[in-house]
C-alpha cells in the first residue's frame, strides 16, 4: 500500500500557497450531496469575473509538456503546471502534477494523481482515493464519458481542521492502459473551490488518452 502524507500538513500548505512543489499531500454508494457550511459563493458581480466560463490556456500531459501523463487535457488560461517529483501518495495513486491557480487569481490547485496498471476500474480507484482522505462526508458519485474514456466523478465535503470549517472538494478518475488517473480540485475554502470549478470541468471535458 502506498504511504500518503499527513492531511493536516497538506491543508497548511494549501493556505501557505508554496511557490514550489508541496512536500506533503493534500465511499462507496450513491449519496446525497449538501451545501458546505463555509462561506457562500461570491457572485460574478462581486468578483468582477464570469465564473461560468473559462478559456483554454494550452494542453497538459503530452510528451514535452510540463507534466507527462497517461492522459491529456486542456488547462485553464493562466494556470501553471509543474511536475511533482516527491513520492507523495493517496490511496492507490501518487501525485504526478500540480497545476496552480494563483497566476489566474485564485487560491488552489488541480492535482493529477496516477497509479500502476491493474484491474481496478475508475470508480474503485476514486473511492479508494477519497477514502484515504480524513474528514470526508456527503460523497456523491456519478459516471461520465469524455474523449472515448469512461470515468467517475465525485463531489464531497471536507472538514478542514486548519480552517475550522467544512468545504467542498471535487475529483474525477479514469483508467488507462498505464493505470488510473485522478484529477482533484481542492481550494482554500468553498468560495475558492466554486470559483475554480470551471477549470476542473474544462479538464474533464477535454480529457483524452495521452
Amino acid at each position: 500500500m502506498l504511504v500518503r502524507a499527513g492531511n493536516t500538513w497538506l491543508r497548511m500548505a494549501h493556505a501557505a500557497l508554496p511557490a514550489g512543489v508541496l512536500t506533503g499531500c493534500s465511499e462507496a454508494g450513491e449519496r446525497d450531496d449538501s451545501t458546505a457550511s463555509g462561506r457562500p459563493s461570491a457572485t460574478a458581480e462581486t468578483s468582477g469575473r464570469d465564473r461560468s466560463a473559462v478559456s483554454s490556456g494550452g494542453t497538459i500531459g503530452a510528451a514535452g509538456s510540463a507534466c507527462e501523463l497517461p492522459v491529456t487535457f486542456d488547462l485553464a488560461e493562466s494556470w501553471k503546471a509543474e511536475a511533482v517529483k516527491a513520492p507523495l501518495s493517496q490511496g492507490p495513486v501518487a501525485l504526478a502534477c500540480e497545476i496552480d491557480a494563483k497566476p489566474a487569481g485564485s487560491i488552489g490547485f488541480l492535482r493529477v494523481w496516477t497509479g500502476r496498471s491493474g484491474d481496478a476500474d475508475a470508480r474503485t480507484a476514486l473511492e479508494a482515493f477519497v477514502a484515504a482522505e480524513d474528514g470526508v462526508s456527503k460523497e456523491k458519485y456519478s459516471a461520465f464519458t469524455s474523449g472515448g474514456l469512461s470515468g467517475t466523478k465525485v463531489e464531497y465535503l471536507y472538514a478542514s481542521e486548519l480552517l475550522d470549517e467544512t468545504k467542498k472538494e471535487s475529483a474525477f478518475a479514469v483508467t488507462t492502459a498505464n493505470g488510473p488517473v485522478v484529477v482533484h480540485l481542492g481550494g482554500l475554502d468553498t468560495e475558492e473551490h466554486e470559483e475554480m470549478l470551471p477549470a476542473h470541468e474544462l479538464a474533464r471535458r477535454t480529457l483524452r488518452v495521452g
